[in-house]
């Protein structure tokens, strides 16, 4: 019997194995297509392992071949954490979804110079609702960001590019993505908790998750950080490569805080996901609740930090990520049980040959194809 058993385990290494060369050939396939300079994705399906792959090079002139153990900066991603910090303050009644934002924020000095500010509600802010405009691709920012590159921003400083600005629309009435609205989030969770968001982040996902490979992107030296290609022409530095030979960043990342403000494995960026949207962090009903219509595609949704997003597969919960050097993607496909990152380190978009949600359908497909045989 015992020999049947041993059979029966190399049998099904033997399987496993066929399948991740099946996907390994397919993501070197997508990679070179799409003229990417290195890609990385990791697959979970129902509660089994993991699944990491990469295809490409970590730094192309150095010559570093991506490793599963690189880091990428996460992006606009990095709002699900905020989202999940939120979400569950609601869930114990420390604030509501329709709760003003004037009675956490309305004692500050520049408070009635926010757009709308007398109207906001925290669910407003964090559909994308406000009409509240980006502050991060303000010209001036920009500029400032740019001429200081070691400077550590502070929230309200954020929020002085855009007040006394023109809404874009009436509070409630219109949808257009903007960080700053999780930036006014983040505030709120800081004076409700009495704690720092990252201190938060830290002890109540990631330590309780086992995420040992995500980390704020909150200083310009970041550990195990994959070089990230922008291109010369990107506004953020205007330089090909964002780390530096001195291993800085080119700009203070720091800034981003609960707009995004994390990087991580992409393995330990999928587990995230699997748990966020699995129900296992949060109550999902909450985090679903109310979607709206939003500009990122058509029949595309956004909830309470989640993008809903029909696909192919499926309906999809998730969210996309950009930062200088670096895109994600993440979707968890409830009716098949499997949660998807993928992760390049380049922002370059004329050098590109095809989009990153491509890439993450195409490797989803074939993933549940492989685990059907």
């Amino acid at each position: 019997m015992k020999f049947v058993v041993a059979g029966l385990l190399i049998l099904q290494c033997l399987i496993a194995s066929a399948q991740q060369s099946v996907l390994q050939r397919k993501l070197d396939s997508l990679r070179q297509a799409g003229n990417f300079p290195g890609l990385s994705v990791a697959i979970i399906i129902d509660n089994k392992p993991v699944l990491p792959l990469v295809s490409g090079f970590n730094d192309i002139e150095e010559n570093l071949v991506l490793k599963t153990t690189d880091r990428f900066m996460q992006g606009s991603v990095g709002k699900t954490y905020a989202s999940a910090i939120a979400i569950d303050l609601i869930k114990r009644k420390k604030i509501s979804l329709d709760d003003k934002v004037s009675m956490y924020l309305g004692s500050y000095p520049w408070f009635d110079k926010i757009p709308n500010a007398a109207d906001i509600t925290i669910q407003m802010l964090m559909n994308h609702t406000s009409g509240v405009m980006r502050y991060e691709f303000n010209p001036n920012f920009l500029k400032d960001l740019t001429a200081q590159p070691d400077k550590e921003w502070k929230p309200a400083e954020l929020l002085n590019y855009i007040l006394e600005q023109k809404a874009s629309f009436e509070a409630g009435k219109g949808w257009e993505y903007s960080d700053t609205n999780y930036i006014l989030l983040g505030m709120i969770i800081e004076a409700v908790t009495g704690k720092t968001f990252y201190r938060l982040v830290k002890q109540q996902l990631l330590d309780k998750w086992e995420l040992s490979n995500t980390f704020p992107s909150d200083r310009r030296r970041l550990p195990g950080l994959s070089q990230g290609y922008a291109g010369p022409e990107n506004e953020f530095g205007g330089k090909e490569k964002v780390v530096g030979e001195d291993g800085l960043f080119i700009i203070n990342p720091q800034f981003e805080w609960t707009g995004g403000g994390i990087y991580s494995t992409t393995s330990d960026l999928a587990t995230w996901g699997h748990y966020l949207y699995g129900g296992q962090v949060i109550d999902t009903t909450l985090l679903l609740a109310l979607p709206v219509a939003a500009k990122l595609g058509r029949d595309t949704k956004y909830a309470q930090g989640v993008i809903i997003r029909p696909t192919s597969l499926g309906t999809a919960y998730g969210h996309s990520g950009f930062f200088p050097g670096y895109m994600t993607e993440l979707l968890h496909f409830p009716n098949s049980r499997m949660t998807i990152a993928v992760q390049t380190n380049s922002s370059n978009f004329k050098n590109l040959k095809l989009g990153l949600m491509r890439v993450l359908l195409i490797m989803a497909t074939e993933a549940l194809n492989q685990s059907k045989q």
